[in-house]
Formats: structure tokens, C-alpha cells, sequence
């Protein structure tokens, strides 16, 4: 047989074997709940022998008649010679001692599928549904992937390392997630960001990433954005930081104002003295309605209505300089999108002569300058209508003028007369009277 031959057949072998092998069967595993491991064949006969493998390690085994669960460690070894290689395939079987189970109900109708408790990273691979019945052997692959989801990221200023930076943390997942940064605008700083990764003893990561500010531009906005390593979740966290400042019993406005890519948000406002924080207020998108804490409401204001459109900017009324300089923090937050700006007010003392409680412009000025417009708008039109008929009157005087001439003509009562001659004029420029 020549060679040809030979890789020929080899070749329509392998295609034969990989069409008659049934496809995988992908499954996800939420950290610490319960998985599925599907395995379906055809039943046959009263007895069914059902092993399950991991990476070809034998990790649980069943047989009709049994009661379900792994067989004892003491189980009658078949021989000596294999004894080495049963005492390391039930250190496998350990590992789902009490957390893996099969129903003997639906292993006679054909559904051998196991159960999975407590699903750890442990529990990932490969696994192997080998199922011997009385009309033969039938296996079915299934991949197991565990993910604990990202719950939270948050996003936070901080000086403990001598710089100031903005820190991005992401606790209790797996497998370790991407990290990448940027800002709004776009700065033209290179940002080179420290990201650190640790495990703790449930194979669970927590990720630090640390961004230095740049301080030529403060007021950056920073993002940091996360995303799975099995592409089912992207988080996105921003943050800015702005100083301002006012007088004692003057009303502030202290601005927040959401991104373009958040949206059906929910708003929170709190503050701290540097001591204590405490809760200002929320506004819930859904009721559209603001909970305000009763130490605030006289001195905090939220227009619900803008919220709506991205503005939580927050009015402070009458502020008194002990109370009410520190630091406002408000957050929109939406599913996987959070976005947090922190800023600093500064009440300074007033000012003798100053005048308490001044207000900021009212937005009264809008509504009068759009009926100002309407009114010019009117006015210009009804002179409009008044020019246009003054015009049409004086088109229609001459024509009046020569009809009426025409009938005095005809009549004979209408002649010229010395005081009111009429008078032509030649071509010569000379004025003749007639």
C-alpha cells in the first residue's frame, strides 16, 4: 500500500470518528451554587454502569442498584496490581465526596446527568460521562468553567503611597478580570497604571489598579474599566474631583453631572466632615422620587426633573461654615456602571455688608426671554399685515383717479379751469398749458 493510501485512509478515518463524536457540551459554574453536568444515552438492559472523569481521572462512579452516592473507601479491591491506581482515583473521588449526586430514577430512563454542590475553581476541566449498559458503551464531553462574577467595582482616590492616585478595586472573583484605564477628555499623558492580583485560599482574586493623577489637568475625569475573563461582564467606574467654595448664608450650587453612556441611573448624595459621613439624600429613577434625610431638608435642594437628563447637581441653601464645608460625594449608579464625583466645599465667613441669602439667577429668565421672543414675533407680524395693506391701498388710488376722469370726460361736466390747469409737457422739456 503506498504511503498516499495510507494518509488517505488515516485522514477519512479521523473525519468519520469526528463526526460520529458528539459535540461538547460548554457549561459555566457559579462559584459556591449548584451545577449541572448534562450526560443523556440510550438505556438498555436493567443494569448501568455510569463512571464520570476529570482530565481522564475517575472522579465519581455509579452502578444500578446502588444507592447514588460514591462507593465507600473501603470497597473490595479488584486486584492487588491496580490497588495503587484505585487509591488515587478515590483521592479524586474526595473531592466530590457529598457535593456530586445522580438520580437512579433517571439513570434508568437514560439521564445520567450529575449534580454539582459548592462549585469551586477545583471543579473546572474536562469531564467524561462513560456509560456502559447491556447494549454497549456511550460517552458524552462536557467543559466546565467556574466564575464568581464581579459584584462591585469601586473606584476611590488615594494618597497612602506619597502620590496621589485614583485606585480601582475589584474583590472576591475568578478568574482575575482585565483592567484597563482612560479619561475623559482624552489626556496626553501615557497612563501607566500598577495593577496587583491576589488569590486567597478559595482560588477567589482580589485586584487593586492604581493610576497616578495628572496635575496638570484636575479635573479629569478617570474610568476604569473591567472586563471578565469569559467575556460575560464589562464593568464600567468613573470618578472626578472639583473644589469649590461659597459664603456663609448664601446658597451654592454643588455640581454633578452623569456621563453619556449612563443612563436609567439612580442618584445618591452623602458627605463627610472627614470624621463622619452621613446620608444626604436618593433619588430613585424608576419612582422618580428623592428620600432626603430630615437633618438635610432644610438646606439640600434636587431638581428631580433634571436628574431625568443626566444633572444631579445638588443646591445647598443658607450653609453655615462649621456644619456644611467638607466633602459632597455624589454617585449615579446603573446595572454595571457606576459614576462618582467628589467635591470639596469650602464655606468661607460672609462678608459685612453682603447681603444674606442670595439666590443664584432664577430660571424664570428663560421663561421670560421665550415670551419676550413671542411677543416680538407678534408685533413684527401684525406690522407685516399693517405695511402690506397700506400698499395695496396706495396701487389702488391711481387707477381710482383715472377711472373717475374717464366718466367727468364723458359727461362734459369736468373741465379744466384757470386756477388748476393741466398742463403737458413736450419733448423739448417746455411745459405747455392747455
Amino acid at each position: 500500500m503506498s504511503p498516499i493510501h495510507t494518509w488517505v485512509c488515516l485522514l477519512l478515518w479521523i473525519g468519520s470518528a469526528t463526526q460520529d463524536k458528539p459535540p461538547d457540551t460548554h457549561v459555566t459554574c457559579i462559584f459556591s451554587e449548584q451545577c449541572v453536568l448534562p450526560c443523556a444515552f440510550q438505556p438498555g438492559g436493567d443494569e448501568q454502569q455510569v463512571h464520570w472523569y476529570r482530565q481522564d481521572v475517575l472522579v465519581f462512579r455509579f452502578q444500578s442498584g446502588d444507592s447514588g452516592e460514591e462507593e465507600e473507601e473501603d470497597e473490595e479491591k479488584e486486584s492487588e496490581e491496580k490497588r495503587d491506581e484505585e487509591e488515587d482515583q478515590e483521592a479524586h473521588e474526595q473531592q466530590l465526596l457529598g457535593r456530586a449526586s445522580l438520580s437512579p430514577l433517571l439513570v434508568a430512563s437514560g439521564n445520567a446527568t450529575l449534580t454539582l454542590r459548592d462549585c469551586g475553581p477545583r471543579d473546572r476541566g474536562r469531564y467524561r460521562c462513560h456509560v456502559r449498559t447491556s447494549a454497549g458503551v456511550q460517552e458524552a464531553h462536557v467543559i466546565v468553567k467556574v466564575e464568581a462574577p464581579i459584584q462591585s467595582v469601586k473606584l476611590e482616590l488615594s494618597r497612602l503611597s506619597g502620590y496621589e492616585e485614583v485606585k480601582c478595586t475589584i474583590r472576591q472573583v475568578y478568574p482575575a478580570p482585565h483592567v484597563t484605564w482612560a479619561t475623559e477628555p482624552p489626556s496626553s499623558h501615557m497612563l501607566r497604571p500598577i495593577t496587583r492580583k491576589l488569590a486567597d485560599r478559595q482560588g477567589l482574586y482580589t485586584i487593586e489598579s492604581r493610576l497616578r493623577r495628572v496635575k496638570s489637568h484636575p479635573e479629569l475625569t478617570y474610568i476604569c474599566k473591567v472586563s471578565s475573563s469569559y467575556g460575560t461582564q464589562g464593568w464600567t467606574a468613573s470618578l472626578r474631583e472639583r473644589e469649590i467654595s461659597g459664603r456663609e448664608g448664601r446658597d451654592i450650587s454643588i455640581p454633578c453631572h452623569a456621563p453619556s453612556y449612563l443612563s436609567g441611573h439612580a442618584l445618591s448624595w452623602i458627605f463627610t466632615n472627614g470624621r463622619d459621613y452621613t446620608h444626604i439624600l436618593t433619588y430613585d429613577s424608576q419612582s422618580q422620587d428623592v428620600a432626603t434625610s430630615p437633618s438635610w431638608e432644610e438646606h439640600t435642594e434636587l431638581e428631580p426633573f433634571r436628574v431625568a437628563f443626566g444633572d444631579g447637581s445638588l443646591r445647598l441653601m443658607d450653609p453655615d461654615r462649621s456644619e456644611h464645608t467638607g466633602i459632597y460625594t455624589c454617585e449615579f449608579s446603573a446595572p454595571y456602571k457606576t459614576h462618582t464625583e467628589e467635591t470639596e466645599v469650602t464655606i468661607l465667613a460672609a462678608v459685612a455688608g453682603e447681603p444674606l441669602h442670595s439666590l443664584e439667577p432664577s430660571y424664570w429668565w428663560v421663561v421670560a426671554l421665550v415670551v419676550a421672543v413671542l411677543v416680538l414675533a407678534l408685533v413684527g407680524i401684525l406690522a407685516y399685515l399693517m405695511a402690506k395693506g397700506r400698499y395695496s391701498r396706495t396701487r389702488k388710488r391711481p387707477e381710482e383717479t383715472t377711472e373717475l376722469g374717464l366718466v367727468k370726460d364723458a359727461t362734459g361736466e369736468s373741465c379744466p379751469s384757470e386756477d388748476n390747469p393741466l398742463t403737458v409737457e413736450d419733448t423739448n422739456g417746455k411745459t405747455i398749458s392747455t
